[in-house]
């Protein structure tokens, strides 16, 4: 037993496997990053689904209906008849213009944060002459009685007050619903006069106090789409089809502006049925929260076999060049004190800024470690060098998760540089005739 104490390759094997042993509290670490993830997306949704959920502003579109004939073959008497099916004809401006302001506000569900705002928007455009031609539509088989005004709006429950329209000088107010599924599955239409013995064109103003969480978008269904958003947020991310033509940012807030011709989307101002979807055009603003402790914590967790693996190569090489022996199980009660670092580092997070986090549940572990070590080796050098690896260590993890665009070529250097130390300072040990423990 003794021999088997002192042999080198028992005790690398011992520690490897002690090493894939600690994986698995490490992988239940991930799961848990995942589950708290997971509890604070739950907390969003339920305040989004009473408050108003995110918003996209789909619109205006005009929607008509019209007959359309189909011959078709009777079987039964053998003639030919004609059915009558009931069709739609969409058309989008020629001009539109939207202006808003954000006002957003933090809420809490508990220990989270969720970002709901009140907007106000301006809407005002125009519809040049509905041309049915193109559309090879005859104008008598077209219900112009039945013209709707339609705006898509995905949470109406984000709608804070009666929305009318300004149509041709004419106020006309808004029903909830759609006049057909076609283009948009839910929002508010309104029934506005169109001429058919005249080419007219129609002028209109619109203001929507909306609710909602999280973002605002829009879809360009203008010939020309001028949108300009502003709010006191200073944290936007500007996403979705199209990046603004012009973006101001700053403590006070940001203000941003997008100019969008038909020419850049893949959809035509008028079109019959369900031929095309106007969603997948959408962009707008998210409103970030400046931090996300998750993303940050599941980037830790993931370097916790590099902070395994160079504890215990560190402990190894005070075996070896200081001719003691530390026993596995005491391997193990550092590797587990490693590990607790992440659910220290999680549940910190949660409640005080990751970095201040982050510093607090290190310099937590490397005083625990470093003084463990002091009592088991009886060595304040041995204990004071332990310290200084892991403050090293530590420190290099936190410069890579700071630097998100450089963080693999930091982490490779790093990698590289402690493998050149490990190389250079185990360079003239005998290798075959070493054993562990004192002569």
């Amino acid at each position: 037993m003794k021999n088997l104490k002192s042999n080198i390759y028992f005790k690398v094997g011992i520690i490897i496997f002690l090493m894939l042993i600690l994986m698995i509290p490490t992988a239940m670490v991930e799961s848990l990053i995942h589950e708290r993830e997971n509890v604070q997306a739950r907390a969003i949704e339920e305040v989004s689904s009473k408050w108003g959920k995110g918003q996209i502003i789909s619109g205006p579109f005009i929607s008509i209906p019209f007959d359309k004939y189909v011959k078709r073959f009777n079987k039964k008497d053998s003639i030919n008849e004609i059915i009558v099916l009931k069709e739609w004809a969409h058309f989008l401006p020629e001009e539109l213009k939207i202006d808003g302001n954000i006002v957003p506000e933090k809420r809490y569900r508990g220990i989270y944060e969720v970002v709901v705002y009140e907007s106000k928007l301006k809407i005002e455009g125009n519809f040049d002459n509905l041309n049915f031609k193109k559309l090879d539509i005859d104008k008598k088989d077209v219900h112009f009685d039945k013209a709707t005004i339609n705006f898509g709006i995905n949470d109406l429950k984000g709608i804070e007050k009666q929305v009318s329209i300004n149509w041709n000088n004419k106020n006309i107010s808004f029903n909830s619903g759609t006049a057909t599924k076609h283009i948009i599955s839910s929002g508010i239409n309104a029934v506005v006069p169109i001429r058919k013995d005249s080419v007219t064109n129609y002028e209109f103003t619109t203001e929507i106090d909306l609710k909602g969480s999280q973002y605002l978008y829009f879809t360009p269904v203008g010939k020309t789409t001028d949108i300009t958003i502003n709010s006191d947020w200073q944290t936007p991310s500007f996403t979705g089809m199209y990046l603004p033509d012009d973006r101001t940012v700053s403590e006070q807030g940001f203000e941003s502006k997008w100019n969008i011709l038909h020419l850049n989307r893949n959809y035509p101002q008028e079109w019959v049925g369900n031929s095309f979807e106007i969603d997948s055009s959408s962009f707008g603003t998210d409103l970030l929260l400046p931090v996300d402790n998750y993303k940050k914590s599941y980037r830790v967790a993931r370097y916790a076999i590099l902070f395994l693996v160079l504890t215990f190569v560190t402990f190894f090489f005070v075996e070896v060049m200081k001719k003691v022996f530390i026993h596995p199980i005491q391997y193990l009660l550092v590797g587990i004190a490693i590990i607790v670092f992440y659910t220290l580092l999680l549940s910190l997070s949660e409640h005080i800024k990751f970095n201040i986090a982050y510093i607090l549940a290190s310099v937590l572990t490397i005083s625990l470690v470093s003084l463990y070590t002091i009592a088991i080796l009886k060595s304040k050098q041995v204990g004071f060098l332990i310290f200084g690896i892991l403050f090293i260590m530590y420190a290099f993890i936190f410069t890579i998760i700071q630097l998100e665009d450089y963080a693999l070529l930091i982490g490779s250097i790093g990698m590289f540089t402690i493998l050149g130390i490990v190389m250079y300072y185990s360079r003239k040990i005998d290798w075959y005739n070493i054993k562990l423990g004192a002569e």
